[in-house]
């Protein structure tokens, strides 16, 4: 059953427009093409073809549904031994469908997709131990100044290791180079005291030095080449994969969209809890502090630090904050 939709601290952004999140689902056991048809039956549109291994629904109650092999390789598949192979790879290759930017209040419809893409056999992370099936979340930022955005990355790199302990990834994703967390010296920045004087300029030159890649749980890189693209391009060795958006890439969830107590809007809540704290800085200064004096003691862990956040969030009221 879906999970009520949590509101964001912000639903709207400093333009005053109602804040969207784009959403991209993997699966196995269904094809592009059957998958295309479940999302007419429920939401109509039109499907095309728009290249091998890809389609389009266009006009559906919820946007436009662009669904995929999740492969580089579909791009080269011109010729029969290319499809050929690309077809064998389906036990381990994953669907997806990537939604237009919806409203919050939309997500209940993309749940109702999923299940009924279970129903017709669709299956998740869990279904195998080689399957690293995904659920990214692009939720659409609040603004483009440092302070829209240097207390979200905080809260998430302060309790990213709670989150992964609170609902653990599937080990077959950790063995893929997709959600490795943040390395501990970059969060050690983010928590020193100076970086709440950081101008946007300072945000960026810190995690492009500390964490220039795409192998992240909250893959901050499509914002940056946004607001900086040259300095994105120079960073990186290869930024041709890095789409520049203005959205939080949050794709640490797993699809597990074959399992009945999964749903997208509680993967929803769970960045909202993110976005709550950012937005009260009494708690994100409490949970800062908390991060720093773990870190500084005697063979600190990050599970044991996960640990801590836990009790952190449940003996007070950080877990409401700006609820």
């Amino acid at each position: 059953m879906t999970a009520p939709v949590s509101d964001l601290p912000r639903p709207n952004d400093s333009s005053g427009t109602p804040r969207r999140v784009g959403i991209e689902v993997e699966c196995g056991g269904v094809t592009e093409t059957r998958l295309a048809e479940i999302v007419t039956e429920l939401f109509g549109g039109t499907v095309s073809q728009t290249a091998p291994y890809e389609r389009v629904v266009e006009e559906t109650e919820i946007g436009d549904v662009k669904v995929v092999l999740d492969t580089a390789y579909r791009d080269k598949a011109d010729n029969w031994i290319a499809q050929r192979g690309l077809d064998l790879s389906r036990a381990v290759v994953p669907v997806e469908f990537v939604t237009d930017p919806i409203l919050p209040a939309q997500i209940p419809q993309v749940d109702r997709l999923c299940r009924a893409l279970a129903q017709h056999g669709a299956t998740g992370s869990r279904d195998g131990v080689f399957l690293g099936f995904g659920l990214h979340l692009n939720v659409m930022i609040a603004g483009t100044a440092v302070g829209d955005l240097l207390p979200t990355l905080r809260a998430f790199a302060f309790l990213e290791d709670w989150l992964r302990l609170e609902d653990p990834i599937d080990p077959s994703r950790r063995l893929l180079p997709f959600v490795e967390p943040y390395p501990s010296a970059f969060v050690e920045r983010l928590a020193a005291p100076e970086a709440a004087d950081w101008s946007r300029n300072d945000l960026i030159d810190v995690y492009l030095h500390e964490t220039p890649t795409r192998n992240r749980g909250l893959d901050m890189l499509p914002i940056l080449r946004h607001l900086a693209e040259d300095r994105v391009i120079a960073a990186l060795r290869d930024a041709s994969a890095v789409s520049a958006r203005p959205a939080w890439h949050y794709r640490l969830p797993d699809s597990r969209i074959d399992e009945p107590d999964w749903s997208i809007a509680r993967e929803w809540n769970r960045w909202c809890l993110i976005e709550r704290i950012a937005a009260d800085p009494p708690a994100l200064e409490g949970l800062r502090e908390a991060w720093l004096s773990h870190h500084r003691g005697f063979a600190a862990t990050r599970h044991g630090w996960a640990h801590e956040a836990d009790r952190l969030l449940k003996s007070t009221d950080l877990a409401k904050a700006g609820a």
